[in-house]
C-alpha cells in the first residue's frame, strides 16, 4: 500500500507526490474524507489521479492512500434492478447512508448488499473437476432471472465443498483445491476490472437479427445480435426515446441501461417509466431484468468517463452466463467531453476540436467488447452482448470527431434527422442516410424465420423511397401535375410507406411494439395496393381515383390492430384492395 500527500489540485485531476510504490491505474483514497479516485498517468514518484467526486476543500499535504487494486466492480446477486451511479455506488443505499437525495461526497456504500440472503442451488457436487466460466450453482435472483454463479475465469480445480442454502453475497458457498495444491474459497461475489475485458473462448460471426419492434429498425437497417449501432442526431431528434423504446422491447434477456452525462429529468423519467412497464414475454417489471447506472451531467465529470466501463463490465458478466444482453450507453459524446476535459487538465496535446489523440483508440476498446461469443467453461453456451450507443454532436454536425470516430468503429447507423423531427416523424431515422452492414449476413435468417421474401420487400421499400427523392426533386421543378401517372402512384405509395409504416407512435399502447410477422403483413398490404394500382393503370384506370380509394385508410389503420387480429383483419383488407381496384377498372371499361 502506497501512502503519499497532495501536490496540486485543479478540479477532478489532483496530483500526488511520493506515490513511486502505486502503479498505474490503483484506486486511492483521497483526503480526510477518503475520495475515490484513480491513478491514470504517473512520472517518477508523482501520480496524477481522477478524483470520481467533489474536490472543493482539498488542500496539499492532504494524505493519498493507494489500495494497491484497480477500479472494479462486484458482480453477483443483487445486481439486478439496482440503480448505481458511474463508479457502481448504489443510489438508493447512498441516500439512506446519507438521509439526502444529493450524491453526499466521501460515503463508503458497498455495490452489492451485504445483508440481503440468497438460496444458492449447486449444479455441480464434491469432487467434480471445474476450471474458470463453469457454472457452480445458481440463484434466483428475480421472477426472470435466473443468477449463475460462475467460477471466476483465472481459476481451476476439483470442488473440495460445496453446500445447498441461503448465504450472503461474502459467505463461501464452495472450496476448490487447484492444481498446486492451495484451497480457493468462492462466494457469491466475484470482482473484476473495469478497463479489462472479461475472456470468452471464441468470437462468433452474427447470424440473428436483435429484434426491437421498432419497424425502422428491424425492416430497414437491423443490428444483429452481439452488434454494434450508433444512434447520432442533433439536440430535440429522439436519441433519449430511440434508446428507451430499445431499452423496453428489444430481444434482450438482460438490459444495462447508462445515462452518461444526461439531463437529470430524463433519467428520472426512465427511474418512474422502467418499474411501472411491463415485460412483454413475461408480463413482470421491466426492472426484473434491468440494470441502470445513472451518471447524470451534474455529478463529477471523471465519473462520467468511467460509468461506460462499469456498465459494460456488468454486462459482459451476464453474456458469460450464456445471456443476450442489450446495453445502452446515453451518450458517449458526454463521455467523450468528460475524456476531453481530463486530457487537458492532463496538459496532453489536442488532438482534432481538442478532444485527446487516443479519442479513437478508446471508443474501439468499448465498442469491441460487445459481440455475440463462445463463452468459457465445459459447455457449449453461447452469450451475446449487443451494444448501442448515442451521440450528440454539437449542433448536428455529423462530421465532428466523436461521430466520425463512432463510425469507424460501428456497423449500424441510425441517422436521426432534425428536419424529420420538426415534421413529427418519429422515429425520426432517416431512411436515406442510414445503414446496417448486417445485412447480408442476417438477411438470410429474415427470410428462413419470417417470410421467404421478407428481404425482396425490404428492397422493393428501399427502392420506392429512393425513387421518391428522386422525384421530389422534380416536382420542385415542374410541379406534381407534370408526372406521369406511374410516377404519382410511386410518390404516393411512398406516402404511405413514411406516414404508415416508418412513422410509430412510442406512446401508443399498441403501435409502440410491432411483432415481426405484423411488419410483414404491412409491408406486403402497402406493396400489394401498390402493385394491384399498377396494373390497373396498365388497362387505362386514373391515378387520382385509386390513390383516393378508401382502403388506403384501411391500410394504414393496420398497424393498430392486436396481435390476436392480425390474419383476419390482413384478409379484409387483402380482398377490400382487390374489389376496390377492380371497380376502377370496371368504371373505366364501362365508360
Amino acid at each position: 500500500m502506497s501512502t503519499g500527500t497532495i501536490k496540486k489540485v485543479a478540479g477532478p485531476l489532483v496530483v500526488a507526490e511520493g506515490m513511486r510504490d502505486a502503479n498505474m491505474s490503483d484506486v486511492v483514497h483521497v483526503g480526510d474524507r477518503q475520495l475515490i479516485g484513480e491513478i491514470i498517468e504517473i512520472h517518477g514518484g508523482e501520480a496524477s489521479i481522477q478524483v470520481y467526486e467533489e474536490t472543493a476543500g482539498l488542500a496539499p499535504g492532504a494524505p493519498v492512500v493507494s489500495t494497491g487494486m484497480p477500479m472494479s466492480v462486484e458482480l453477483g446477486p443483487g445486481l439486478i434492478g439496482s440503480i448505481y451511479d458511474g463508479i457502481q455506488r448504489p443510489l438508493d443505499d447512498i441516500m439512506q447512508a446519507t438521509g439526502s437525495n444529493l450524491l453526499q461526497r466521501g460515503v463508503q456504500v458497498p455495490s452489492l448488499k451485504r445483508n440481503s440472503v440468497w438460496h444458492f442451488v449447486p449444479a455441480v457436487e464434491a469432487g467434480a473437476s471445474v476450471s474458470g466460466g463453469d457454472v457452480l450453482g445458481t440463484v434466483q435472483e428475480t421472477k426472470i432471472v435466473s443468477h449463475k454463479i460462475l467460477v471466476p475465469p483465472q481459476i481451476s480445480g476439483v470442488v473440495r465443498e460445496i453446500a445447498e442454502g441461503d448465504y450472503k453475497v461474502t459467505d463461501i458457498v464452495a472450496k476448490l483445491e487447484t492444481a498446486n495444491g492451495s484451497v480457493e474459497e468462492l462466494t457469491l461475489m466475484q470482482k473484476w476490472p473495469v478497463r479489462k475485458g472479461r475472456p470468452y473462448k471464441e468470437k462468433l460471426s452474427p447470424r440473428m437479427p436483435l429484434v426491437t419492434g421498432q419497424r425502422v429498425i428491424d425492416t430497414l437497417f437491423p443490428i444483429a445480435k452481439g452488434g454494434v449501432a450508433a444512434v447520432p442526431g442533433p439536440f430535440g431528434s429522439g436519441k433519449t426515446v430511440v434508446q428507451h423504446q430499445l431499452a423496453k422491447w428489444a430481444d434482450a434477456d438482460i438490459v444495462v441501461y447508462i445515462g452518461c452525462g444526461e439531463r437529470g429529468n430524463e433519467m428520472t423519467d426512465v427511474l418512474n417509466e422502467f418499474p411501472e412497464l411491463k415485460d412483454p414475454k413475461t408480463g413482470e417489471s421491466l426492472m426484473e431484468r434491468t440494470v441502470l447506472i445513472a451518471n447524470t451531467s451534474d455529478m463529477p465529470v471523471a465519473a462520467r468517463e468511467a460509468s461506460i466501463y462499469t456498465g459494460i463490465t456488468i454486462a459482459e458478466y451476464f453474456r458469460d452466463m450464456g445471456y443476450s444482453v442489450a446495453l445502452m450507453a446515453d451518450s458517449t459524446s458526454r463521455w467523450a467531453e468528460a475524456l476531453r476535459e481530463m486530457s487537458g487538465r492532463l496538459e496532453e496535446m489536442p488532438g482534432e476540436e481538442g478532444y485527446p489523440a487516443y479519442l479513437g483508440s478508446r471508443l474501439a476498446q468499448f465498442y469491441e467488447r460487445a459481440g455475440r461469443v463462445c463463452t468459457l467453461g465445459s459447455g457449449e453456451a453461447e452469450g451475446a452482448l449487443s451494444v448501442i450507443g448515442a451521440v450528440s454532436p454539437a449542433g448536428g454536425d455529423l462530421s465532428e470527431p466523436v461521430t466520425q470516430a463512432t463510425l469507424r468503429i460501428v456497423k449500424v447507423f441510425w441517422s436521426l434527422d432534425a428536419q424529420l423531427a420538426y415534421e413529427r416523424h418519429f422515429p425520426a431515422i432517416n431512411w436515406l442516410s442510414s445503414y446496417s452492414l448486417y445485412l447480408e449476413s442476417i438477411g438470410d435468417w429474415f427470410d428462413a424465420n419470417v417470410e421467404k421474401d421478407w428481404m425482396k420487400k425490404r428492397t422493393q421499400l428501399m427502392v420506392i423511397l429512393s425513387e421518391e427523392s428522386e422525384l421530389k426533386e422534380m416536382v420542385q421543378l415542374v410541379g406534381e401535375d407534370a408526372l406521369s401517372a406511374p410516377d404519382r402512384l410511386k410518390m404516393e405509395t411512398a406516402r404511405s410507406i413514411r406516414e404508415d409504416y416508418l412513422h410509430q407512435n412510442a406512446f401508443h399502447e399498441i403501435d409502440t411494439f410491432t411483432s415481426l410477422p405484423k411488419q410483414y403483413r404491412m409491408m406486403d398490404l402497402i406493396l400489394d395496393f401498390h402493385d394491384a394500382c399498377g396494373k390497373a393503370l396498365e388497362k387505362g384506370a386514373e391515378v387520382t381515383k385509386l390513390v383516393a380509394l378508401p382502403v388506403r385508410e384501411q391500410i394504414g389503420r393496420y398497424k393498430y390492430v392486436e396481435e390476436t387480429k392480425l390474419e383476419e383483419e390482413y384478409g379484409r383488407i387483402k380482398a377490400e384492395i382487390n374489389a376496390e381496384v377492380d371497380t376502377v377498372i370496371s368504371e373505366k371499361e364501362e365508360f
